[in-house]
Protein backbone atom coordinates (compact mmCIF):
# COMPACT_ATOMS: atom_id res chain seq x y z
CA UNK A 1 0.00 0.00 0.00
CA UNK A 2 1.69 3.24 -1.11
CA UNK A 3 1.61 6.13 1.30
CA UNK A 4 -1.14 8.04 -0.45
CA UNK A 5 -3.30 5.72 0.16
CA UNK A 6 -2.55 4.61 3.15
CA UNK A 7 -3.19 7.73 4.33
CA UNK A 8 -6.59 8.26 2.55
CA UNK A 9 -7.42 5.10 4.53
CA UNK A 10 -6.21 5.86 8.07
CA UNK A 11 -7.98 9.42 7.95
CA UNK A 12 -11.49 7.95 6.54
CA UNK A 13 -11.39 5.28 9.74
CA UNK A 14 -10.70 8.67 12.03
CA UNK A 15 -13.46 10.27 10.26
CA UNK A 16 -16.32 7.37 10.28
CA UNK A 17 -15.31 6.69 13.76
CA UNK A 18 -16.38 9.85 14.78
CA UNK A 19 -19.37 10.47 12.37
CA UNK A 20 -21.34 6.70 12.81
CA UNK A 21 -21.35 6.92 16.49
CA UNK A 22 -22.83 10.52 16.21
CA UNK A 23 -25.05 9.22 13.67
CA UNK A 24 -26.09 6.07 15.69
CA UNK A 25 -27.13 8.25 19.15
CA UNK A 26 -28.67 11.20 17.06
CA UNK A 27 -29.72 13.85 18.60
CA UNK A 28 -28.93 17.48 19.36
CA UNK A 29 -24.93 16.38 18.96
CA UNK A 30 -25.61 14.93 15.34
CA UNK A 31 -27.85 17.57 14.51
CA UNK A 32 -25.54 20.65 15.38
CA UNK A 33 -22.42 18.62 14.29
CA UNK A 34 -24.19 18.06 10.46
CA UNK A 35 -24.89 21.99 10.76
CA UNK A 36 -21.04 23.01 11.54
CA UNK A 37 -20.59 20.57 8.57
CA UNK A 38 -22.86 22.65 6.35
CA UNK A 39 -21.24 25.64 7.28
CA UNK A 40 -17.80 24.24 5.85
CA UNK A 41 -19.61 23.30 2.95
CA UNK A 42 -20.72 26.74 2.27
CA UNK A 43 -17.61 28.03 3.26
CA UNK A 44 -15.75 25.78 0.66
CA UNK A 45 -18.17 27.09 -2.05
CA UNK A 46 -17.31 30.78 -0.92
CA UNK A 47 -13.87 30.32 -1.38
CA UNK A 48 -13.67 28.76 -4.49
CA UNK A 49 -15.09 32.00 -5.71
CA UNK A 50 -12.69 33.77 -3.78
CA UNK A 51 -14.97 35.08 -1.50
CA UNK A 52 -14.30 35.86 1.93
CA UNK A 53 -16.08 33.79 4.79
CA UNK A 54 -14.32 35.61 7.48
CA UNK A 55 -16.95 38.85 6.75
CA UNK A 56 -20.37 39.33 6.93
CA UNK A 57 -21.51 38.06 3.59
CA UNK A 58 -19.44 34.77 4.62
CA UNK A 59 -20.98 34.78 8.60
CA UNK A 60 -25.06 35.19 7.41
CA UNK A 61 -24.34 32.84 4.24
CA UNK A 62 -22.64 29.60 6.53
CA UNK A 63 -25.22 30.97 9.47
CA UNK A 64 -27.94 30.34 7.22
CA UNK A 65 -26.79 26.85 5.91
CA UNK A 66 -26.70 25.95 9.72
CA UNK A 67 -30.51 27.37 10.68
CA UNK A 68 -31.84 25.45 7.52
CA UNK A 69 -29.83 22.20 8.87
CA UNK A 70 -30.88 21.90 12.34
CA UNK A 71 -34.27 21.87 13.72
CA UNK A 72 -33.90 24.55 15.74
CA UNK A 73 -37.73 24.77 16.30
CA UNK A 74 -37.13 21.55 18.60
CA UNK A 75 -35.57 23.44 20.89
CA UNK A 76 -36.90 26.98 20.61
CA UNK A 77 -40.24 25.80 21.56
CA UNK A 78 -41.26 29.40 20.71
CA UNK A 79 -40.52 28.93 16.79
CA UNK A 80 -43.48 28.24 14.93
CA UNK A 81 -42.91 24.37 13.47
CA UNK A 82 -41.12 25.69 10.08
CA UNK A 83 -38.82 27.69 12.45
CA UNK A 84 -35.62 26.77 10.43
CA UNK A 85 -37.12 27.16 7.22
CA UNK A 86 -38.50 30.69 8.56
CA UNK A 87 -34.99 31.71 10.51
CA UNK A 88 -33.44 30.96 6.65
CA UNK A 89 -35.41 33.02 4.99
CA UNK A 90 -34.93 35.70 7.68
CA UNK A 91 -30.88 35.56 6.89
CA UNK A 92 -31.55 35.57 3.44
CA UNK A 93 -33.55 38.72 3.44
CA UNK A 94 -30.69 40.36 5.71
CA UNK A 95 -28.05 39.28 3.06
CA UNK A 96 -30.47 40.94 0.29
CA UNK A 97 -30.08 43.75 3.16
CA UNK A 98 -26.54 44.13 2.20
CA UNK A 99 -27.60 45.60 -1.22
CA UNK A 100 -28.81 48.73 0.39
CA UNK A 101 -25.81 48.71 3.07
CA UNK A 102 -23.42 48.27 1.05
CA UNK A 103 -22.09 50.76 -1.95
CA UNK A 104 -20.84 47.97 -4.33
CA UNK A 105 -22.91 45.28 -3.27
CA UNK A 106 -25.38 44.18 -5.82
CA UNK A 107 -28.12 41.57 -6.56
CA UNK A 108 -25.66 39.38 -8.21
CA UNK A 109 -23.31 39.53 -5.61
CA UNK A 110 -26.07 38.42 -2.94
CA UNK A 111 -27.15 35.33 -5.14
CA UNK A 112 -24.41 33.39 -4.72
CA UNK A 113 -23.60 33.28 -1.22
CA UNK A 114 -27.25 32.16 -0.83
CA UNK A 115 -27.85 29.91 -3.42
CA UNK A 116 -24.58 28.25 -1.64
CA UNK A 117 -26.73 27.89 1.64
CA UNK A 118 -29.95 26.58 -0.08
CA UNK A 119 -27.67 24.13 -1.98
CA UNK A 120 -25.59 22.79 0.99
CA UNK A 121 -28.22 23.17 3.43
CA UNK A 122 -31.28 21.94 1.89
CA UNK A 123 -29.45 18.60 1.07
CA UNK A 124 -28.36 18.51 4.93
CA UNK A 125 -31.76 19.12 6.48
CA UNK A 126 -32.98 16.14 4.62
CA UNK A 127 -30.26 14.59 6.17
CA UNK A 128 -30.84 15.26 9.73
CA UNK A 129 -34.85 14.76 8.53
CA UNK A 130 -33.70 11.37 7.49
CA UNK A 131 -31.96 10.42 10.88
CA UNK A 132 -35.05 11.77 12.56
CA UNK A 133 -36.63 9.21 10.87
CA UNK A 134 -34.51 6.11 11.44
CA UNK A 135 -30.80 4.97 12.00
CA UNK A 136 -31.61 2.50 8.89
CA UNK A 137 -32.97 5.33 6.81
CA UNK A 138 -29.49 7.22 6.92
CA UNK A 139 -27.54 3.69 6.56
CA UNK A 140 -29.58 2.81 3.19
CA UNK A 141 -28.69 5.74 1.53
CA UNK A 142 -24.86 5.91 2.57
CA UNK A 143 -25.06 2.17 1.45
CA UNK A 144 -26.87 3.14 -1.76
CA UNK A 145 -24.07 6.19 -2.43
CA UNK A 146 -20.73 3.88 -1.14
CA UNK A 147 -21.75 1.14 -3.47
CA UNK A 148 -22.39 3.10 -6.08
CA UNK A 149 -19.51 4.54 -6.70
CA UNK A 150 -17.63 1.58 -5.87
CA UNK A 151 -19.39 -0.06 -8.56
CA UNK A 152 -18.74 2.50 -11.01
CA UNK A 153 -15.24 2.63 -10.70
CA UNK A 154 -14.87 -0.93 -10.70
CA UNK A 155 -16.94 -1.73 -13.75
CA UNK A 156 -15.82 1.45 -15.47
CA UNK A 157 -12.06 0.53 -15.11
CA UNK A 158 -12.54 -3.32 -16.45
CA UNK A 159 -15.11 -2.28 -18.95
CA UNK A 160 -15.53 1.19 -19.27
CA UNK A 161 -15.20 2.30 -22.87
CA UNK A 162 -17.73 5.21 -23.39
CA UNK A 163 -17.55 8.39 -21.84
CA UNK A 164 -20.42 9.90 -19.31
CA UNK A 165 -19.79 13.34 -19.83
CA UNK A 166 -16.07 13.95 -20.44
CA UNK A 167 -16.48 17.83 -20.46
CA UNK A 168 -17.34 17.47 -16.75
CA UNK A 169 -15.63 14.68 -15.44
CA UNK A 170 -13.77 12.74 -18.16
CA UNK A 171 -12.97 9.17 -16.33
CA UNK A 172 -16.95 8.41 -15.59
CA UNK A 173 -18.28 6.03 -18.38
CA UNK A 174 -21.29 5.00 -19.01
CA UNK A 175 -20.97 1.61 -18.07
CA UNK A 176 -19.46 2.55 -15.18
CA UNK A 177 -22.60 4.42 -14.19
CA UNK A 178 -24.77 1.35 -15.21
CA UNK A 179 -22.58 -0.61 -12.95
CA UNK A 180 -23.04 1.79 -10.13
CA UNK A 181 -26.74 1.50 -10.13
CA UNK A 182 -26.68 -2.67 -10.59
CA UNK A 183 -25.01 -2.18 -7.15
CA UNK A 184 -26.96 0.37 -5.52
CA UNK A 185 -30.01 -2.18 -6.87
CA UNK A 186 -28.25 -5.79 -5.36
CA UNK A 187 -27.19 -3.53 -2.19
CA UNK A 188 -30.84 -2.42 -1.34
CA UNK A 189 -32.33 -6.10 -2.18
CA UNK A 190 -30.55 -7.42 0.24
CA UNK A 191 -31.18 -4.41 2.92
CA UNK A 192 -34.82 -4.39 2.96
CA UNK A 193 -34.82 -8.41 3.30
CA UNK A 194 -32.89 -7.50 6.34
CA UNK A 195 -34.49 -4.90 7.66
CA UNK A 196 -38.14 -4.51 6.12
CA UNK A 197 -38.75 -1.28 7.99
CA UNK A 198 -36.84 0.79 6.22
CA UNK A 199 -39.12 0.46 3.37
CA UNK A 200 -42.17 2.23 5.16
CA UNK A 201 -45.22 1.37 3.01
CA UNK A 202 -43.86 0.38 0.05
CA UNK A 203 -43.09 -2.80 -1.67
CA UNK A 204 -40.11 -4.87 -2.64
CA UNK A 205 -40.02 -4.07 -6.33
CA UNK A 206 -40.57 -0.22 -5.46
CA UNK A 207 -37.44 0.23 -3.40
CA UNK A 208 -35.54 -1.29 -6.53
CA UNK A 209 -36.91 1.43 -8.62
CA UNK A 210 -35.86 3.73 -5.62
CA UNK A 211 -32.55 2.30 -5.74
CA UNK A 212 -32.06 3.17 -8.99
CA UNK A 213 -33.58 6.93 -8.69
CA UNK A 214 -31.29 7.14 -5.56
CA UNK A 215 -27.84 5.91 -7.72
CA UNK A 216 -28.87 8.28 -10.71
CA UNK A 217 -29.61 11.21 -8.31
CA UNK A 218 -25.91 10.64 -6.57
CA UNK A 219 -24.26 10.35 -9.46
CA UNK A 220 -25.83 14.08 -10.74
CA UNK A 221 -24.76 15.35 -7.58
CA UNK A 222 -21.25 14.01 -7.63
CA UNK A 223 -21.39 15.37 -11.51
CA UNK A 224 -22.73 18.69 -10.58
CA UNK A 225 -20.02 19.45 -7.89
CA UNK A 226 -17.34 18.51 -10.41
CA UNK A 227 -18.98 20.91 -12.35
CA UNK A 228 -18.69 24.08 -10.13
CA UNK A 229 -15.04 22.80 -9.14
CA UNK A 230 -14.12 22.62 -13.07
CA UNK A 231 -16.16 26.39 -13.41
CA UNK A 232 -13.37 27.45 -11.06
CA UNK A 233 -10.58 25.57 -11.60
CA UNK A 234 -9.94 23.73 -8.69
CA UNK A 235 -9.10 20.08 -8.00
CA UNK A 236 -10.85 19.38 -4.51
CA UNK A 237 -13.51 21.79 -2.42
CA UNK A 238 -11.25 21.76 0.61
CA UNK A 239 -9.26 20.10 2.73
CA UNK A 240 -11.90 18.39 5.55
CA UNK A 241 -10.47 15.00 5.29
CA UNK A 242 -6.77 14.60 4.54
CA UNK A 243 -6.80 12.62 1.21
CA UNK A 244 -10.53 12.48 0.68
CA UNK A 245 -11.22 16.56 -0.11
CA UNK A 246 -13.87 18.45 1.33
CA UNK A 247 -16.97 18.53 2.48
CA UNK A 248 -18.36 18.65 -0.82
CA UNK A 249 -16.58 15.82 -2.20
CA UNK A 250 -17.49 13.52 0.48
CA UNK A 251 -21.32 14.62 0.96
CA UNK A 252 -22.20 15.95 -2.77
CA UNK A 253 -23.93 12.45 -3.71
CA UNK A 254 -25.82 12.48 -0.46
CA UNK A 255 -27.15 16.14 -0.70
CA UNK A 256 -28.88 14.93 -3.83
CA UNK A 257 -30.51 11.69 -2.52
CA UNK A 258 -31.75 12.86 0.62
CA UNK A 259 -34.22 15.46 -0.69
CA UNK A 260 -35.68 12.39 -2.98
CA UNK A 261 -35.92 9.77 -0.54
CA UNK A 262 -38.37 12.61 1.67
CA UNK A 263 -39.78 13.10 -1.49
CA UNK A 264 -40.92 9.58 -2.18
CA UNK A 265 -42.08 9.29 1.28
CA UNK A 266 -39.24 6.98 3.40
CA UNK A 267 -38.51 10.27 5.31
Amino acid sequence: MDKELQKRVIFAGIALAIFLPLLYLGGVAFQVGVGLIAMLGVHELLRMRGLETASLEGGLAMLAAFVFTVPIENYLKFLPMDGSLTAYGIVVFLLLGATVLGKNYTYNDAVYPIASSFYVGFGFHALVSARLAGFDKVLLALFIVWVTDSGAYLIGKKYGRRKLMPAVSPNKTIEGSLGGILAAVLVTFIFVLVDRHVASSHNLFTMLIFAVIFSSAGQFGDLVESAIKRYFGVKDSGKFIPGHGGVLDRFDSLLFVFPLMHLLGLI
